[in-house]
């Protein structure tokens, strides 16, 4: 399976999530943390926004990480002189494609479009920007319509397009086969990213997709977070990539858990405990068989060695635990008791664990155990 390519927007369209709003200098950490990450390319704001963020853009440019930085535009010459003064290399040019998104926010057909990006497109090249065009709502859009599109920006040396299911109207089976029939009907050399929405949940299932049906890019922020439900989660993607697709990905398993829990702080937000692979519950077992089984071999209950998040399994103990569980715990706290002891502790635990709602403590169960073995 080829490489799988990341161009991360937590700075631009992770912001936009509803009560997002990172300082400065929280940009600039996880602009630094991204590249530590291994992340090959970031969108790092909208420049058009005003001088607050072409400076923060620039501070981030002047940091010289070895990722390569994107700026988001819409389609024309003001937003791409605003680019240029933030001092990034790549803009990105944003088209509304799908019928209702050209009349409502353009008041333009499909011509008026595509002359409209043409004419912005050229201007940045002139300017020395590297330029990738992006599709809004390409998946509303008419096939033929994106298939001109790109036949048309292509000629004018654009190679790099951005198919957006901004609403979230795909699910995994429909972007595969129009990613895929899109790619079979253009040029050969042009590279597609995909940016995909969570309004049901898919966004990473969607953007794996699409990267499977031929996309090179995928567009991702940090913990997902984004528009409305927000976006495909960047550990997500890369992880799904490399263990059920057996893909290549640059970035590094092991960034991504310090990295989300920045982003979390800076975005006011906390990590759920059961977040794939992030969260603090991600790795845990409570259940008396999953625990045994992962007891005798841990092969039983992992696809992956959680040490390459920098983590590992956590035994729970609650109302589904098992007699394994309990010799682990009493192990860890030096403790050696009777079959009948650890029968009495199990039976203690669960109904404890039932009343609480909530784990119980291995120094409390080491304290149960004391007390059996006083009496």
């Amino acid at each position: 399976m080829r490489d799988l390519r990341i161009c991360d927007t937590t700075l631009r369209d992770g912001e936009q999530a509803a009560g997002v709003a990172f300082t400065a200098a929280e940009k600039l950490e996880i602009a630094k943390c991204l590249a530590a990450a291994g992340v090959e390319q970031a969108e790092v704001g909208i420049p058009a926004m005003g001088d607050d963020e072409c400076r923060t853009i620039r501070r981030i440019a002047a940091l010289g990480l070895p990722m390569r930085l994107l700026a988001w535009n819409r389609a024309n010459c003001a937003d791409i002189d605003a680019s240029l003064s933030a001092g990034v290399g790549s803009a990105h040019i944003a088209l509304p494609v799908s019928p209702i998104q050209m009349r409502a926010k353009l008041g333009a057909g499909p011509a008026k479009v595509i002359d409209l990006g043409k004419r912005t497109a050229c201007y940045a090249q002139e300017k020395g920007l590297a330029v990738s065009i992006g599709f809004e709502d390409a998946s509303r859009a008419d096939f033929a319509f994106l298939r001109t599109l790109i036949c048309a920006f292509r000629k004018e040396g654009i190679r790099r397009f951005r198919y957006a299911d901004t609403l979230s109207v795909h699910h995994p089976g429909t972007l595969y086969a129009r990613v895929s029939a899109l790619l079979a009907t253009c040029p050969p050399d042009i590279e597609l990213e995909i940016h995909c929405h969570n309004d049901f949940g898919l966004a990473a299932a969607n953007t794996l997709a699409g990267i499977e049906a031929g996309a090179k890019w995928a567009s991702t922020t940090v913990l997902g977070i984004g528009e409305r439900a927000g976006n495909a989660a960047l550990e997500e993607v890369a992880m799904a990539w490399k263990h059920l697709y057996r893909g290549e990905c640059a970035v590094r398993p092991d960034k991504l858990k310090p990295l989300a829990e920045f982003v979390a702080r800076a975005a006011g937000r906390d990590i759920p405990d059961a977040r794939p692979l992030v969260g603090r519950l991600a790795f845990a077992h409570e259940s008396g068989i999953h625990v045994n089984g992962l007891m005798k071999d841990r092969r039983t209950y992992q696809t992956f060695d959680p040490s390459e998040l920098g983590a590992d399994h956590v035994i729970v103990l609650g109302k589904h635990s098992g007699r394994s569980a309990v010799r682990l715990a009493l192990d860890g706290e030096g403790l050696k008791v009777s079959e009948g002891i650890i029968e009495t502790l199990l039976e203690r635990l669960r109904r404890t664990a039932g009343e609480r709602k909530y784990p119980v403590d291995s120094r409390e169960i080491g304290e149960w155990a004391k007390e059996e073995l006083a009496k």
